[in-house]
């Protein structure tokens, strides 16, 4: 009797191991442009109900340490959290040939390209829908690939923490917005002090979304712990202290955008 409970056991052990392998997170390194690559992380989940592409915002990249994302960007260290509501993740890396992913490269034919490549990567290994997901800088990708790529290709974006400031290359509200034809999810903290990111322009991207089939603003005003730069993670800009509302309240609007 020990002896068939310890097979059994040991059939389920090889059957878990098989199916975290099925499912395991990895590096993934594409070619994009001619010498170019551009990686991403991606977190496969069985029966996912979509797929995020999180593009985080600064300089761009996950900070890729010891082979796991160790960036305090609050895309990457919410991605488990992604993981947890059912979600596809793809966290995505800087190209190659770019130290500083500023806004102006961010809005530019090399960016698209980059990103075109990842997504169809990503159509390729799921059915899911797909929806970006930028913060900070990541939403002036976002916004850019929304405009040039679109449906189908797209089902939606999630813009957190927009970059607002006109002067800005690139700047959220300063893009072609009624060219978006896909739902767009606008959360943005009540309380951000980042001088490129002011809560009193957010309204401005609500207004040039014309063309989206459903649009929506979320104000957050939780969070505990704010210190250092405004415009960096661990601050309200970075939802500090209450990711986990965040990634709830991002989760139920993809599973349902309603206005």
């Amino acid at each position: 009797m020990i002896g068939v409970r310890c097979l059994g056991a040991w059939v389920a052990a090889l059957l878990l191991c098989g199916a975290a392998r099925t499912h395991a997170d990895e590096l993934i390194t594409l070619p994009t442009r001619s010498g170019v690559t551009v990686s991403y992380w991606y977190m496969p989940r069985a029966t996912a109900s979509a797929t995020l592409v999180l593009l985080p915002g600064g300089a761009g990249g996950m900070g890729l340490r010891d082979g796991q994302p160790q960036s305090g960007n609050f895309l990457v260290r919410s991605r488990d959290l992604f993981a947890a509501e059912g979600f596809n993740v793809a966290i995505v890396g800087r190209p190659s040939d770019v130290a500083d992913m500023d806004t102006a490269f961010r809005i530019s034919a090399a960016h698209i390209d980059d990103l075109r490549r990842v997504i169809d990567d990503l159509r390729a290994r799921s059915a899911a829908p797909l929806w970006l997901v930028g913060t900070s800088r990541g939403t002036v990708s976002a916004a850019a690939a929304a405009i040039a790529i679109g449906a189908p290709q797209l089902a939606g974006v999630v813009l957190t923490s927009s970059i607002t400031a006109f002067r800005l290359p690139g700047a959220v509200p300063t893009q072609r917005l009624s060219d978006v034809h896909v739902p767009v999810l606008v959360l943005h903290h009540e309380k951000d002090a980042c001088p490129s990111c002011a809560p009193h322009e957010v309204k401005f991207i609500l207004s040039g979304l014309s063309a989206a089939p459903v649009k929506k603003l979320l104000w957050a005003s939780g969070g505990s712990g704010a210190r250092g730069d405004p415009c960096e993670a661990f601050h309200w800009h970075g939802y500090v202290g209450m990711e986990a509302q965040a990634v709830q309240w991002i989760a139920q609007w993809v599973r349902q955008p309603t206005p």
